[in-house]
């Protein structure tokens, strides 16, 4: 039970938050809860209780698990924590319903969230590290490189807060925001079954989304874990060359090691495999280098997503021209890959990845 109250093997990331003492009960998977309870010499319908409280209603403390005897919940509260996110910071668009959050983590770390309202139902986009070592050359998540892993009950918050925040439920759950899922792994891989857990949120697998730059062990490890979420690959360039010079993570996995991968995915598990193209003007947007995208894909059961660039001050980049996203999209379908243009959602709310965070700490040093 000790492992339990401090952190099991999975969640090893909040090992590495100074601010966690007690244990991380959200981070607990069910199984993990049932022998927190039968160790304490409870009976094991208290696991289905508290699990209820946690990931169904939601509870901020334990006081508020009524059905509990107090004594329980008294010594509940002596031996594990309840991850609660304080926002800290909320923008809106003015455009559309989305609205950036900036969550506080216990050890004093900011976070970004984003919901989105599309005809289909809310969308997140999660974090699942605080900061990123990836390096990606539009992105500020990585301009401060990597602080740490998020735990599961820290991803799960993101989704349970703005839900609450928003009074709505969430239907799609994207990892695409600051951080690499694949670099937190275990954590991920626990995050995605806690939120599909039907005795919580049931959040439907087929409508999460995991994003990578393109780890190859990590997407082969998911393809055999029976979770049958989409796989985005942040692929940005048709060859190894451009794709270094957006992306530094290439020069170590080349997309020979990186495609294969996601071809085992989809063989696994049936997913059409996602690949995720940011357009940046003059860089990676003309009609031959679309044509080469075409090439490469070609044969694989794809969608390509075009992303106009949400450009950051740090850099250069400049978003493409409509005429041309719309040339480099048409080139695609002439070649039949599945291609749309992702709707641009909170522009005017530093929209890209790791923006705010940056401006609140650039702000509050």
């Amino acid at each position: 039970m000790d492992s339990l109250l401090q952190c099991s093997e999975e969640t090893k990331s909040c090992k590495e938050n100074p601010a966690v003492h007690k244990g991380d009960i959200k981070s607990l998977s069910f199984e993990e809860l049932e022998t927190v309870f039968l160790d304490m010499g409870e009976k094991g319908f208290r696991a289905r209780q508290v699990f209820s409280w946690l990931h169904e209603k939601q509870a901020a403390d334990f006081s508020e698990m009524t059905n509990l005897p107090l004594g329980l919940r008294e010594s509940l509260s002596r031996q594990f924590a309840i991850t609660v996110l304080e926002p800290v910071e909320v923008l809106v668009s003015r455009f559309d319903a989305t609205r950036k959050y900036l969550f506080r983590l216990a050890d004093g770390n900011v976070i970004e969230s984003v919901w989105m309202e599309y005809h289909h139902g809310n969308s997140v986009c999660i974090s699942s590290q605080v900061g990123c070592r990836m390096g990606c050359r539009f992105c500020a998540s990585t301009l401060d490189g990597l602080v740490r892993g998020l735990t599961p009950a820290e991803m799960l918050e993101q989704v349970y807060r703005m839900q609450k925040l928003m009074g709505k439920r969430v239907s799609n759950v994207v990892l695409m925001g600051s951080g690499e899922p694949m670099d937190n792994y275990e954590n991920v891989v626990k995050f995605l079954r806690l939120v599909t857990d039907k005795r919580g949120l049931g959040l439907s697998a087929r409508n999460i989304t995991v994003s990578t730059c393109g780890l190859p062990d990590g997407i082969y490890r998911l393809a055999e874990e029976k979770l049958p979420v989409t796989l985005a690959l942040s692929l940005h360039a048709p060859d190894d060359e451009k794709r270094q010079e957006l992306m530094p993570i290439a020069r170590k996995y080349s997309l020979k090691e990186v495609l294969p991968a996601c071809d085992a995915y989809f063989e696994k598990t049936g997913r059409r495999v996602s690949f995720e193209y940011s357009l940046v003007a003059g860089v990676n947007d003309t009609k031959e280098e679309a044509k080469a995208l075409a090439a490469l894909l070609k044969g694989r059961s794809c969608h390509v997503n075009l992303i106009p660039v949400n450009p950051i001050k740090e850099r250069k980049y400049a978003r493409s021209g409509r005429q041309a996203i719309a040339d480099f999209k048409n080139v695609l379908e002439k070649n039949e890959i599945n291609a749309t243009i992702r709707r641009e959602m909170g522009r005017d709310i530093s929209g890209a990845c790791g923006q705010l965070r940056r401006s609140y700490r650039e702000k509050r040093p």
